[in-house]
Order: structure tokens, then C-alpha cells, then sequence
């Protein structure tokens, strides 16, 4: 361990040459950081990574801990309400860094670690034999924090059957099992779906996948662990890119914010024990993400970013509309305050959840569960929505997008004419409208709407453990005491 802290962007990348197997386009990548389609995506991450060394940010995202150690605020264990409004805050700073649209930051996850390395009794009841749960996870922990490591994370086993999945159970021929131990580690194969970001991480978490029946046939998925994307056996194999080597003005988003997502083969992969941190005991993997408020910990970050990414929103049609002269038309404005209202939707639930941080069972602070908890099943509805919006604002004028190129040939006199509005020159309008098609038609801009979607799971089984989780009891009893009184 290095003990080195917040890295440079400098550092990330470098990190990232090693021998990872990744594949791409039919081919196998020989170095990510350089790879079309993946490596502006990363050298974003680099930047973001700089910010943390700069003074204008620095305070706002970055700790130190009690050695001197200069962290980034995500890995920062609160014991406070103020601790709670401070990663808040540098959950948010992140956030506006890319407008939302960079989702799976390093924040995400770092909270997700915490959270686990926080409840050290949660895993002390699964520890047994040669692997010592709680103090794997601390040195983890540490890792991650001290070196400023970039996670992604796999959940998701493929589906084999959908009626033995709705069972609860899955299949070894597909998803991910153990095969073998050994004095070493747990051998593990098969397939899990979908990590985001993951040529571009360092490390994978590989957390239980999903609400595991406790039967005996579970046992082989039954598992949590963490190692390197480098580590041998591990592949992955990416998705189409949605940069497709465009100038920043011609895909403004795509081109800085293709954040890769791929699917991992786990091809007779070594888990050292030491990286094993839940294994064997599907209960305690049901339990994992509630039991130590990780689910909590992700979804403050979360809603962070959804409120950054739908203030975003309002501000590019807001722009449209103010560039076209309908900011005065009741219709447009009618539109746009629909959006006006989910974004301070958000940000109430998220002041409603800050504010009423409170201490858990592990002496830890966490936010309100129940605002974020609303905050998670509403967007996916609220993002289909603002992009239904955005389509109806810009209607044919998000096809009608000359590119950058266009202003310096032999047609830049009539891009020039006939592309200026009466509150904006051509090539304002034009870049203007080029984001708005980034978001609302182009494949980078479908992607987000499909990620917000299902970011958290289908939706009918988000809303379905929203109404388990809900305090129903009071209100019912008000209903019955008003049926029973005289």
C-alpha cells in the first residue's frame, strides 16, 4: 500500500496500461488509454481526478484523514449531520463536473466500500475458516481510499431462464458460480452483467447480484468480493461506443462522456481469500447492500447527481426557448416548468434527507432512507419525460445541425445566413442544438435514457420494495381509528 492518496489524472491513466483484457469491436484492446471509442471517455475521469488538486475544488471533495492523508470526501466515514451535508456537497461537485451525464464517477462506489468497511458486524457473521471478512474489507477499504483507486462494480447474473430466475435461483451454465477452493482463493466462472465504466477502472466489485432465496442451491452464487480488472481470466467485452471520434462541438457529450459499459466473463478466475468479503451464506448476501446502509450511502450520491443532470436540463431549454423568443410563449414556458418542478422535486428530497440525518445501528450517520428511496423510483419515470420534453422544444431543429466543418468550407456564408436565430448567431445555434440531439436523439443520448430507466433495477420491482418499505402501519391505524370512533 502506497499510502499516497488523491491521485492525478496523470496517475489514473498510467495505471490503466497493464494487461487487462478487453474487447472491443471484434478486437482485443491493447491499451485502453488510447483505444477510439474508450480513451477520451478516461482521459475525462483524468481530469476530474486533477480537479481534486485544485484549490478551487479541493476543499469541497477532498478530507483529511487523521495520518494527514488527503482523500477524496466519498471515502470519508460519517459520524455527524455535518459529515453527511459535506459529502453531500462534494457528491453534488462532482456531479456538476459533467452535468450528470457522467455517471459512474468514482463517488458511486467509494460510498458503496465505505458503507461495508463502516458495519464491520454485518460481515463478522459470515467469517469462517481462513477468511477473516471484516478485516479483509477494512484493508480493502484502505486500498481504495489511500491509492484513490476508480471502481466499477457487476450485479446482474445473465439470464438462463426466467422462470427459475423468478425463482430466485440461476444457472451455472451462465451466471457466475464458484467452482473450487482452494488453500489460495475461490475459483469462480460464468458471466455477469453490466459494468459500467469497467475497461476504465482499476478495480471490480463483484457483489451479490441479486435477492438470493436461501436454499443450498444458492450457495455457489453466494459470494462478494473485489480484484483487479487486470487480474487473469477476467474479460470484458464492450458495447458499441458512442464516440465515434466527433469534435467536442459536434457531439459535445459523446464525445467526452462515454463512460463504456461491457459485460464480464469470469473465465476460471483466482479470488485470493483476502479479497473475499461475504461467501457461502445467501442470507447474508440478501441482506449486504440494506443491512449496511450501502443502499443509502449510493442513493445520496445518486440523487445528487440526478439533481445536477436535471438542472442541466432546464438550462438547455431554457436557452432554447430564450435563443428561439418563446420565452414568452405560455406553451413553452408551461413545459419547461414541468421540468422547473422534478428538479426541486429532487432537491426537496434531497434537503428532506440531509436534514434529517440521523445516527444507525453502527454508529455511523446516515441520511433519511425514505426521501432518496422517493427520489430513485421517481426519476426513472421524470428522465423519459424531460427528454419527451426536449424533443417536443427543439422538434426539427434537432436534425438540423450542420457540423463544425460547415463554418470553415465553401457553404459557411449560408450556414452563417440561414442558421442564425433572432437571439443568437449560427454557430451558437448550431452548438446549442447540437447538445440538445446529443441528449435527446443521438445513441449517447438514448443510452442515458435507458440507464436512468433501470439504474436501480426494473421498476415495477423498485416501486414494489417501495411499498414494502414504506411506515404503513400509522396511516392505517388513523383509518381505523376514524372507522371506530363514535
Amino acid at each position: 500500500m502506497l499510502n499516497k492518496g488523491i491521485r492525478t489524472g496523470k496517475q489514473y491513466i498510467e495505471g490503466l496500461q497493464d494487461d487487462r483484457e478487453i474487447w472491443t469491436r471484434g478486437e482485443r484492446v491493447k491499451d485502453v488509454t488510447i483505444t477510439p471509442g474508450i480513451m477520451r471517455g478516461a482521459q475525462t475521469l483524468a481530469k476530474f481526478l486533477d480537479r481534486q488538486h485544485e484549490t478551487a475544488f479541493q476543499d469541497k471533495v477532498t478530507y483529511v484523514d487523521e495520518n494527514g492523508i488527503r482523500c477524496a470526501t466519498s471515502h470519508k466515514i460519517p459520524k455527524s449531520k455535518e459529515d453527511i451535508l459535506q459529502r453531500g456537497s462534494a457528491f453534488y461537485e462532482w456531479a456538476k463536473w459533467s452535468n450528470g451525464m457522467f455517471g459512474r464517477t468514482p463517488d458511486y462506489k467509494n460510498a458503496s466500500v465505505m458503507s461495508f468497511a463502516a458495519a464491520p458486524n454485518f460481515l463478522a457473521q459470515g467469517t469462517k475458516g481462513q477468511a477473516d471478512f471484516v478485516k479483509n474489507m477494512n484493508n480493502f477499504y484502505n486500498e481504495i481510499r489511500l491509492n484513490d483507486k476508480v471502481l466499477t462494480h457487476t450485479l446482474v447474473n445473465p439470464t438462463f431462464s426466467h422462470l427459475q430466475a423468478s425463482q430466485g435461483k440461476f444457472s451455472s451454465q451462465v451466471a457466475l458460480h464458484v467452482t473450487k477452493e482452494t488453500d489460495a482463493g475461490i475459483i469462480v466462472n460464468g458471466a455477469r452483467l453490466l459494468a459500467t465504466l469497467g475497461p476504465s477502472a482499476d478495480e471490480i466489485e463483484v457483489f451479490p447480484s441479486t435477492v438470493l432465496k436461501s436454499h443450498e442451491d444458492n450457495i455457489p452464487f453466494a459470494f462478494a468480493f473485489a480484484i483487479p480488472i487486470a487480474t487473469k481470466g477476467l474479460k470484458m467485452i464492450c458495447r458499441d461506443t458512442y464516440d465515434h471520434g466527433k469534435s467536442n462541438f459536434d457531439a459535445p457529450l459523446a464525445s467526452r462522456y462515454e463512460e463504456m459499459d461491457a459485460v464480464v466473463i469470469f473465465d476460471n478466475v483466482l479470488v485470493p481469500w483476502e479479497r473475499v468479503f461475504l461467501y457461502g451464506q445467501p442470507e447474508l448476501c440478501n441482506q449486504a447492500f440494506g443491512a449496511t446502509n450501502a443502499v443509502v450511502h449510493m442513493a445520496h450520491q445518486v440523487a445528487n447527481g440526478k439533481l445536477a443532470k436535471a438542472e442541466f436540463m432546464v438550462g438547455i431549454m431554457c436557452a432554447i426557448a430564450k435563443a428561439t423568443g418563446r420565452d414568452k410563449d405560455p406553451n413553452t414556458k408551461g413545459m419547461i416548468a414541468e421540468v422547473m418542478m422534478m428538479v426541486e422535486t429532487i432537491r426537496a428530497l434531497l434537503f428532506s434527507a440531509e436534514q434529517q440525518a440521523h445516527e444507525d445501528q453502527w454508529g455511523n450517520f446516515i441520511p433519511l432512507r425514505s426521501p432518496l428511496d422517493t427520489s430513485r423510483n421517481l426519476f426513472p419515470k421524470m428522465y423519459p419525460r424531460m427528454i419527451e420534453i426536449m424533443q417536443l422544444l427543439g422538434s426539427s431543429s434537432l436534425m438540423a445541425t450542420p457540423s463544425e466543418a460547415d463554418f470553415s468550407n465553401e457553404m459557411s456564408n449560408d450556414v452563417e445566413k440561414y442558421f442564425q436565430l433572432q437571439n443568437m448567431e449560427s454557430r451558437d445555434r448550431v452548438a446549442l442544438y447540437r447538445l440538445a440531439h446529443d441528449i435527446a436523439v443521438s445513441g449517447f443520448g438514448n443510452r442515458q435514457n435507458l440507464y436512468e430507466r433501470f439504474f436501480f433495477g426494473p421498476p415495477h420491482i423498485m416501486n414494489s420494495v417501495y411499498f414494502d418499505l414504506y411506515a404503513k402501519d400509522d396511516k392505517i391505524d388513523r383509518v381505523d381509528q376514524l372507522l371506530k370512533s363514535t
